[in-house]
């Protein structure tokens, strides 16, 4: 799971290559008539401000179409099948359109996948949040794996590009960099419950907790509707029963050390 640096600068340029700020595409992105050309651009910007931002959100919106056109497209049909033409065609646009935007497929993916990934930073924040780490194991786990649940079967585009072979490297490493936080974060929360317990320990049982959450997950986003929360209950259960022997004494006893 992760957090990537040089993926926003990538999508950066993407954007800034197809923003609507420049002459060609405030003339053929979502503009009407002949405002598009160079002579006509000028005396619109002298007229006052409000039109460039005006340009301004209309891009956004546009960007934020497409990038929702490909999150289904790289669902559908994986992100290596995916096409621009296939994004465009989902999105209701032109390739020529996509293009005032977004250079390639890559470039696309870059910045879904940046976008999610700070989406899933906010979330695993909001997850671990220090007043549910006092809550009696079982509640714990509510608090915590809910949130992240709730996040993946709202995103399944996160799992495609996050997990995928032939990705953009900014966006795996950004993966895996939030992964290695993530991991560090329950390393130092079972820490402060197990004081006594040798570090090597700590890191295993801390990948167990993350195998067993991304077997669990996979199996909950393959269902729906009840059989979905039959199987998020399951996982609640597995991580209870091995959770449970290690750290239910410390939970009843004394909060944890970590911050």
């Amino acid at each position: 799971m992760a957090g990537g640096t040089g993926s926003t600068d990538k999508a950066g340029s993407a954007r800034s290559a197809g923003s609507t700020d420049s002459p060609r595409s405030a003339g053929n992105a979502d503009s009407t008539g002949g405002a598009g050309n160079v002579g006509s651009a000028r005396p619109e910007a002298a007229a006052g401000a409000t039109r460039p931002r005006r340009r301004q959100a209309r891009g956004e919106a546009r960007i934020a179409q497409l990038l929702k056109a490909a999150a289904s497209v790289f669902c559908t049909t994986g992100y290596t099948a995916a096409s621009t033409n296939a994004i465009a065609r989902e999105a209701g646009v032109s390739p020529g359109t996509l293009y005032q935007f977004f250079p390639n497929k890559e470039a696309i993916a870059v910045e879904l996948g940046d976008q999610l990934l700070n989406r899933w930073r906010e979330t695993y924040g909001a997850a671990f949040l220090p007043d549910h780490l006092t809550l009696p194991l079982d509640r714990m786990l509510d608090a915590v794996l809910d949130p992240l649940i709730a996040f993946n079967c709202e995103n399944p585009a996160f799992t495609v590009l996050m997990h995928g072979s032939e990705l953009p490297g900014m966006i795996t490493q950004g993966h895996d960099a939030l992964h290695m936080t993530m991991l560090d974060r329950v390393e130092t929360i079972l820490g402060g419950y197990l004081p006594d317990t040798p570090p090597a320990q700590i890191t295993r049982i801390a990948n167990m907790i993350f195998i067993l959450f991304k077997g669990g997950l996979a199996l909950i986003m393959a269902h729906e509707g009840d059989e979905r929360d039959a199987y998020a209950r399951e996982l609640k259960t597995v991580l209870f029963r091995y959770l449970e022997p290690l750290v239910g004494t410390a939970l009843l006893s004394t909060p944890p050390n970590a911050p």
